[in-house]
């Protein structure tokens, strides 16, 4: 049930608070839009500068706001495993139907102590979405890792961020061709699809839903020709959304739509004017502005 265009889901402020109001309109928008599910409350959803509670309260929104329409992953990761499970089951609370639990950053625990950290997190009893992304987190999951924790029931994708397309396969030669492969990096999302994966866990998606869904599609299809023909519309935004912060340019881009507010926490800050000029450019090259 998790495949295509998931967008990794930012969070709206309003005067310095969770816009909860803005949130459901952005869920409502994301299924008129053909998203195929949302991913909230990871790193772009700010979850580092979120309380627990406000953690709680937009993963709750969230899937009140979908209503089965389309399937919630809620981020649950930290690097304490306590904390990580009190996340993943305050999400199966809620109704999420899968948790996305990073690689602990910063402690940089063995490869044994990823088995163990996701072994708790599996025992909650919700479908888990390993999320490996060394270049943030400082550990690296192993394949070997991946298949052995592929194993547990609940342990059922991962959100591969590393950047090494070679991972598809061989993940899925030690994982099964039943567990879930998601990009977690929208420039690469096509060569990711072609080697084996089934979607794209992205940034971009909070600006471009449909022309990210209907790329998703395309390379699902195999039909890679059209997908090259979305993707020239998609990469010039791509490129500016990560110039910085890739949330601050979200969340610019879809301030210029009327979606929500750019408003960023610190420590991040909104986008340079330079930047600014990029986005606007690049969702005109995408065909979301005139």
């Amino acid at each position: 049930m998790f495949k295509g265009s998931l967008p990794a889901l930012v969070t709206p402020f309003k005067d310095g608070q969770v816009d909860t109001d803005a949130l459901k309109k952005l869920v409502d928008w994301h299924v008129d839009q053909g998203s195929h599910g949302l991913v909230p409350v990871g790193t772009t959803g700010e979850s580092p500068t979120l309380t627990h509670a406000e953690h709680d309260t937009v993963v709750a929104c969230v899937v009140e706001a979908a209503a089965g329409r389309i399937p919630v992953i809620a981020g649950a990761g930290s690097n304490n495993t306590v904390e990580t499970v009190r996340l993943v089951k305050a999400a199966k609370a809620a109704g999420a139907d899968a948790a996305l639990v990073v690689t602990p950053y910063y402690n940089k625990p063995t490869q044994e102590g990823l088995i163990a950290h996701f072994t708790a997190a599996a025992e909650c009893g919700l479908p888990i979405i390993v999320y490996n992304i060394p270049g943030r987190s400082v550990v690296d999951m192993t394949p070997e890792t991946m298949g052995k924790l592929s194993k547990l029931e609940m342990i059922v994708g991962v959100k591969d961020a590393t950047g090494d397309l070679s991972r598809v396969p061989k993940q899925r030669m030690l994982c099964g061709t039943d567990f879930l492969q998601l990009s977690g990096e929208d420039a690469t999302a096509l060569g990711f699809n072609a080697h084996g994966g089934c979607g794209c866990i992205s940034v971009t998606a909070n600006v471009a839903p449909k022309l990210c869904a209907e790329f998703q599609e395309s390379t699902l299809a195999g039909d890679y020709a059209q997908a090259l023909t979305q993707l020239d519309r998609l990469m010039p935004l791509h490129e500016a959304i990560f110039a910085e912060p890739g949330v601050a340019g979200a969340k610019y881009g879809m301030s210029l739509l009327g979606l929500c507010a750019e408003d960023v926490r610190s420590p991040l800050t909104p986008l340079t004017d330079g930047t600014k000029e990029k986005m606007r450019a690049a969702m005109v090259h995408a065909g979301l502005l005139n």
